[in-house]
């Protein structure tokens, strides 16, 4: 059985998840910690627990996503895996730290350690996440979909009745409404755990989000 643990990090509010189940066996999605506490929370969380960290997942390459990705290098070995359309952006993440948010970044990030294959699955413990491409946040956003959970990794794509911004570089309203379309077929039941605000399903957004149809 899966289990997910969402952290909330940084001055946006964006939520981390380690997702593990009974092997023990975990991934992290998202590391977005930048305060000192929220990283040591999520190493913590996994030490304490006993999980052993196999991936680190980008849905896509913003920096509010990825400050806490050196953590998780220097503690576990790992470095991120994202989109092709995305790795550029994640390895300039000093770049969107000056241009975005006006700061100067000390730490060496690493570099990404792979980009996703088309049609590509996570395996992790006894756990499948199947990669969704959903351009539209970004040129590179994807979701990550665990059926036999039947729960959903959005990102910046899908939020509670709401979506991602589309006006940043490689952003595209027409490209997000069709990556949205997708989402909308899969079951109304699917769990949505966003990359910022609280979760939700797919029948809900249905109901709900102005910008969901199927």
């Amino acid at each position: 059985m899966i289990n997910v643990q969402r952290f909330i990090c940084n001055m946006l509010d964006e939520n981390c998840y380690v997702v593990s189940d009974e092997t023990k066996e975990c991934v992290i999605i998202d590391c977005g910690a930048f305060y000192d506490e929220e990283r040591i929370a999520i190493v913590d969380y996994i030490r304490t627990n006993g999980l052993t960290p196999k991936r680190l997942l980008a849905t896509h390459g913003h920096l509010d996503h990825n400050f806490g990705n050196t953590t998780i290098f220097e503690q576990f070995g790992l470095r991120p895996e994202i989109a092709k359309e995305d790795e550029r952006m994640m390895n300039n993440l000093h770049a969107q730290a000056e241009t975005f948010y006006h700061m100067q970044l000390e730490e060496e990030y690493p570099a990404v350690e792979r980009v996703f294959e088309e049609d590509e699955n996570i395996t992790f413990g006894n756990q499948t996440l199947q990669i969704i491409p959903t351009p539209g946040h970004s040129r590179g956003s994807v979701c990550f979909y665990n059926k036999k959970e039947n729960v959903l990794f959005t990102g910046d794509t899908l939020f509670q009745m709401s979506i991602g911004r589309t006006d940043l570089q490689g952003g595209s309203m027409m490209q997000i409404i069709q990556s949205l379309r997708t989402l909308a077929q899969l079951p109304d039941e699917t769990i949505v755990l966003p990359g910022h605000g609280g979760q939700t399903t797919i029948g809900e957004e249905l109901k709900h989000n102005p910008y969901m149809d199927r």
